[in-house]
């Protein structure tokens, strides 16, 4: 009977592959990054994923976790008990509800070249979107409306400093002497 193909050479070394990225590579896979800090914090790699979350608090899978009423033919309606969790890391809970509690940073803001337009616009022309629509500077050929439109968000994002230029222009220039 005739052998296999290779069974009889020797295995080669493949010059080709980066085992330092490999190995990083499975390391990546083994232990998924996890975004929260807290949570990072407190997780312990020997354990599995449910016992790490049951520790915390946190529910790995919700289906087990959240009651639910199981109907029969005939008899009454029972809910399924949930199994109770000893929760050892009860501060990760509290940070994390402290956290979610906290209001949200509103990052909308508008590009300096915008604001620019608009601040020149409103200066040359005041409320008149037909001229500001036939300005030279209206590079990108913008309809009153769609002027109009970048004029209240402007207004509306960044509030403070449109009032402060509308009071710049509001204001007499003092006279050169």
């Amino acid at each position: 009977m005739p052998k296999a193909k290779r069974s009889g050479k020797s295995k080669k070394f493949d010059y080709n592959l980066d085992r330092k990225k490999l190995k990083k590579q499975f390391i990546k896979k083994a232990n998924p990054r996890i975004e929260n800090k807290q949570i990072r914090n407190a997780w312990e790699n020997h354990k599995s994923m449910a016992r790490n979350l049951g520790e915390m608090g946190l529910a790995f899978d919700p289906n087990r976790t959240l009651p639910i009423k199981k109907s029969r033919l005939f008899g009454d309606d029972r809910e399924t008990k949930a199994p109770a969790g000893l929760v050892t890391k009860p501060y990760i809970l509290n940070q994390l509800e402290e956290e979610a509690n906290r209001p949200e940073k509103d990052t909308k803001t508008l590009s300096a070249d915008l604001i620019e337009y608009v601040q020149y616009m409103v200066r040359e022309h005041k409320d008149n979107y037909k001229a500001m629509a036939r300005d030279e500077k209206n590079y990108y050929q913008d309809t009153p409306k769609q002027i109009k439109r970048k004029i209240n968000e402007y207004r509306r994002v960044h509030p403070d400093h449109f009032n402060n230029f509308m009071d710049s222009l509001a204001a007499p220039e003092p006279m050169g002497q």
